[in-house]
């Protein structure tokens, strides 16, 4: 485990980009051998339009990555943090480092996005995609990038984390928003097997569907205990039979231009059908999207 630690302590940022890299690919050619819905569209178009904002996402991320790592020094040095007061073999504090990070650099953050209405009309970018597959995993708004950077942040410090942790944590946050966004299908029993522990591509999908109260679900990337443990888990017998995107947004000529993504946080906001947020909302809607949920 040492050893393991001390490679991502100074893994060049090469190598985490050709670990991503390889990754998108690998997930792009499965979703033409086991795709799990046939989506017709024009694929190349698709992932250019995602592209931009993995652009954009880069910048932001690089822009941030001294406060990440200046933070993770610091909870080091001063002993800050659930690492530095758990006696406990260091495998177990890697694991227990890694669950923190993805409660609260993933799960919390984006639960708070689908809670706070000015961080919804940012993250609303990333649901206006009615074509979910992997590069769907790239499509975040700067915005929501800078909040997700921050959430990071504050995950470093309340875990305590080492910056080995930290680049594990994201190299694996990464990976793993990838193969759950994409659009493979594994065997139904393996999919819901695996589900219990880690976020699967049909449990993501649910969080996709384009009408509450689906997209109030599944808010996972990492670990799936998330949201069994705060009863936002849901599934759907046929992942296959949802519609993907968000219901205020299924015009091509919104959710398929890259400026017009850019510009949605600015508009006028506009409550998807059974939406908490404004004096426009309809709870009674949102029993129009069915639902097993445990």
């Amino acid at each position: 485990m040492e050893h393991f630690l001390a490679f991502f302590e100074t893994i060049p940022s090469s190598y985490r980009s050709i670990i991503l890299a390889s990754g998108i690919l690998v997930f792009w050619i499965l979703e033409g051998v086991v795709p799990l819905k046939q989506l017709l569209y024009g694929r190349w178009r698709h992932l250019g339009i995602n592209l931009v904002f993995t652009a954009t996402t880069l910048l932001i991320n690089l822009s941030l990555a001294f406060l990440i790592v200046l933070t993770a020094d610091f909870v080091t040095q001063h002993e800050i943090g659930v690492w530095n007061w758990l006696s406990a073999p260091l495998w177990i504090q890697v694991i227990v480092g890694l669950l923190l990070l993805d409660f609260i650099g993933a799960w919390f953050v984006h639960w708070v996005e689908h809670k706070v209405k000015w961080m919804w009309k940012f993250h609303l970018i990333h649901h206006t995609d009615t074509t979910v597959d992997v590069s769907t995993a790239l499509r975040h708004h700067p915005g929501e990038s800078i909040f997700r950077a921050l959430f990071t942040i504050l995950a470093v410090f309340v875990a305590g984390a080492p910056i080995a942790v930290v680049f594990i944590y994201q190299t694996a946050s990464a990976l793993f928003s990838q193969f759950n966004h994409a659009n493979i299908k594994l065997p139904r029993t393996v999919d819901r097997l695996l589900a219990y522990v880690i976020v699967t591509p049909a449990m993501h999908k649910v969080h996709h569907h384009y009408k509450q109260p689906l997209t109030d679900t599944n808010y996972g990337n990492i670990f799936s205990i998330w949201d069994r443990a705060f009863r936002t888990y849901a599934e759907v017998e046929n992942v296959s039979k949802l519609t993907y995107g968000i219901d205020t947004h299924m015009d091509a000529a919104e959710h398929d231009n890259v400026a017009n993504l850019m510009a949605i946080p600015f508009q006028a906001y506009r409550p998807p059908t059974g939406s908490k947020f404004g004096s426009e909302d309809d709870p009674s809607s949102a029993s129009s999207a069915s639902a097993d949920t445990v």
